[in-house]
């Protein structure tokens, strides 16, 4: 019953929250074209066949709409939908309930699948190819095993980090689609269709300057909007103007690439205290007062990306692109 109950919190009318923004079927979605087009042909087979949807699984950055997929997809299916995550599963025993209530053609969702122990995986074998699971009664000389059949159905796995999976478990999913970062002219769609169901107005310029500095990211971009809106509700009458949207992201500090101030910081710090690098990781770290993970997980893979920083056998390397953006920005802020 609990469950049931979280699921009916997800239906996209209640209070504000990043489900409210989430479409509610994949027809409904902006970018991510060719995947979806994909799994319209797998949902509309299966339906078609009466059958149950073969296992999916989703890999890609945080935030690019794995989650929407997997939530729409049984939208579309009209079939029921249970959600769970890796760190939630730490022993077959906390599998059981899901499989054993899932109905005939019904999809289970388990977010960050790769932090699964290995015993679940292996547990998820039997049941993702024979739809049978083994349960144990009792413990020791008196415990004994019973070979429960259960329902036909769905697996709908997201990582961030799909070589964690064993070879076994991702070789039964039958779908596997890597989900790729978004253009702006994607995301400012995003935006747009968002303000709406936000319940405010902007302008097509603002929409595209918020997700240009939405770093290609959806959910990044629907939390920039929040704060944009915020920020028009209460330095004007909530319509959102490009110079009110510059206004917005000045105030965060979070300039036309997208970099926030920890970013800039990490920029920087490796220009005037390493001369631009080579550099460790751990060095940096310990000159900013950061912590190295934060600085590995949350600043390096975006400044990566965007071809500011590379990684060389000697350390982190700041790039003339990098050098270029921050003497930009500091003049524009008379800071040099």
């Amino acid at each position: 019953m609990a469950r049931e109950a979280l699921l009916q919190q997800g239906d996209g009318h209640g209070p504000e929250d990043e489900r409210s923004l989430r479409p509610q079927s994949m027809a409904d979605m902006v970018g991510q074209r060719e995947v979806a087009k994909r799994l319209q042909i797998v949902v509309d087979a299966a339906m078609k066949r009466d059958e149950p949807l073969g296992h999916i699984l989703f890999d890609g950055p945080p935030g690019l709409g794995k989650t929407t997929f997997a939530t729409c997809i049984p939208k579309d299916l009209g079939v029921n939908f249970q959600l769970t995550s890796g760190p939630a599963i730490q022993a077959p025993k906390d599998l059981v309930p899901y499989l054993t209530n899932a109905d005939e053609r019904s999809i289970l969702f388990i977010d960050e699948i790769h932090r699964i122990p290995k015993a679940v995986e292996e547990y998820l074998y039997t049941a993702m190819e024979d739809f049978r699971i083994d349960i144990v009664l009792g413990e020791g000389t008196n415990a004994r095993t019973i070979n429960l059949q259960i329902k036909p159905f769905t697996l709908i796995g997201a990582t961030t980090r799909s070589g964690m999976l064993s070879a076994p478990l991702r070789d039964r999913f039958v779908l596997r689609e890597h989900l790729d970062f978004y253009s702006d002219d994607e995301l400012a769609e995003i935006v747009r269709r968002n303000s709406k169901k936000l319940g405010v107005t902007i302008d097509d310029d603002a929409a595209l300057e918020i997700s240009k500095r939405s770093r290609s990211t959806p959910r990044v971009a629907n939390n920039r909007l929040r704060w944009v809106r915020d920020f028009a509700t209460s330095r004007s009458d909530g319509h959102v103007t490009l110079e009110l949207a510059r206004a917005a992201m000045e105030m965060q500090a979070i300039d036309d690439l997208g970099l926030d101030k920890q970013d800039r910081n990490y920029l920087s710090t490796l220009v005037r205290v390493f001369a631009g690098g080579p550099a460790g990781i751990e060095a940096i770290a310990h000159t900013m007062n950061a912590a190295t993970d934060t600085l590995a997980d949350e600043v390096e893979p975006f400044l990566l990306r965007t071809e500011l920083v590379v990684r060389t056998p000697r350390g982190r390397v700041v790039t003339p692109k990098a050098m270029g953006h921050l003497k930009a920005y500091g003049k524009e802020r008379k800071l040099f």
